[in-house]
């Protein structure tokens, strides 16, 4: 899917960047609200998240541009601007839905999924590997008629593992990739998810199973 962030704050931008391409979006950033209006005008965007307060112009008047021009992509509009009438301008303009700042990553990426999720153009991503699939959209796991849903990094884990089975992840770039270089979380916090994606791999009568390679990492394979 591929993502537009229009936002000023360039630390910010930066960091969302990393943050959605580090859950498979393509993530273009800009940082003013001329360029904002001109990339979103071009269709090639599955979502926008949209800063009001940006320079040159702000995002009600980009929202309200697209939605004059016909342009239905979901936006987001992600904004210091917290107050209730701020929020109705912007639903007002055609947002599909608001986020006032300071947030959570985690709430901002499920937020945008929901977002995906119900625009008519939308097909979540299934992944699969042997006798399981994993949604994208709805983050459940599946196993013949057996299925649960799997928290936020659970999810994040197990789609990592997913794209790449054949791969060894160790726990560090399992770390790294999940929560980031400047996490304050302990690396054991790996481990705790290792084992309860293993303990519902096996609730759903999964073959799939996460095998530990001493001494080097992690890796997904199909018990025989």
């Amino acid at each position: 899917m591929r993502l537009l962030i229009a936002e000023d704050e360039l630390d910010l931008a930066e960091v969302l960047t990393a943050f959605f391409e580090k859950n498979n979006f393509c993530a273009d950033a800009v940082n003013n609200g001329l360029t904002a209006y001109e990339y979103a005008s071009s269709g090639e965007y599955d979502a926008i998240i949209l800063d009001v307060m940006l320079p040159g112009m702000n995002g009600i008047a980009i929202l309200q541009k697209l939605r004059e021009n016909n342009i239905k992509t979901p936006i987001m509009m992600l904004t210091a601007k917290a107050q209730k009438d701020d929020r109705i301008a912007g639903f007002d303009a055609g947002a599909d839905d608001y986020l006032p700042k300071p947030f959570e990553p985690d709430e901002l990426l499920c937020r945008v999924r929901a977002m995906l999720r119900r625009s008519e153009e939308y097909r979540p991503l299934v992944l699969t590997f042997g006798d399981i699939s994993l949604n994208s959209g709805t983050g459940v796991i599946e196993c013949g008629k057996k299925s649960l849903h799997l928290s936020g990094r659970e999810f994040q884990v197990m789609e990592l593992f997913m794209r790449s089975p054949k791969i060894v992840f160790s726990a560090d770039r399992i770390m790294e990739r999940i929560w980031g270089f400047d996490s304050d979380a302990e690396i054991n916090v790996v481990w705790v998810h290792i084992s309860n994606l293993r303990k519902k791999l096996k609730s759903i009568d999964s073959r799939v199973s996460i095998r530990a390679n001493r001494g080097l990492g992690y890796l997904l394979e199909v018990k025989e």
